[in-house]
């Protein structure tokens, strides 16, 4: 009896450490075996109500992306921002792709195309930020950020990768930096993109 108890005390540690390893969701098309994009462009975050982390989570993504090694080209957020503030054809076409993205969820091939054509890139990480903030969970203070990132590839528009997860540092006295707890999520994350 004693035994059986500490084996099952084991399995149930086992089953915990594992399941608690992974990310929140992932979902590949299963023509991503095959998919190994050479260039890739970060749109700037969607960062909604948490104006704080605008330009911030942008730099972690491209940080995190250059870091890896895994692309012969990176473009930030930044980079892409000032085309899209200098160049009136590049504008029109980004705000018009995000725009059907966003508010029917369509990926637009026609107009994925133009952007890879006009930024020479292969692929483009669209991403979105839900939770940017200190708040208390149970009795705990937690630095929590919560994050989602799409991949799509250029040239016909098909979104290859998407996943999201979240992650929350506990603290007692002294705050975690988020852009630090960013960066390790995003870490997280990226480990399950194609490439």
């Amino acid at each position: 009896m004693k035994r059986t108890c500490i084996l099952s005390a084991v399995v149930l540690l086992v089953i915990t450490f594992f399941g608690c390893s992974g990310i929140r969701y992932s979902h590949v098309i299963p023509e991503a075996k095959d998919y190994h994009p050479k260039r890739v462009v970060v749109f700037p975050v969607d960062v909604g109500i948490y104006e704080e982390a605008r330009g911030i989570i942008d730099k972690v993504i491209a940080g995190v992306l250059i870091d890896k090694g895994w692309f012969t080209k990176v473009i930030d957020a930044d980079t892409i921002s000032n085309l899209i503030q200098s160049n009136k054809e590049i504008r029109i076409v980004y705000l018009d792709y995000i725009s059907k993205l966003k508010e029917v969820n369509f990926s637009d091939p026609e107009l994925s195309k133009k952007i890879g054509e006009k930024l020479e890139v292969d692929a483009f990480l669209v991403a979105n930020l839900d939770y940017w903030n200190y708040t208390k969970l149970d009795d705990d203070k937690v630095a929590k950020v919560d994050v989602g990132i799409k991949m799509i590839d250029a040239a016909s528009g098909k979104i290859i990768w998407k996943a999201g997860h979240q992650e929350s540092e506990t603290y007692m006295l002294i705050k975690p930096k988020l852009p630090d707890v960013a960066k390790g999520l995003v870490k997280k994350i990226i480990k399950e993109m194609p490439h």
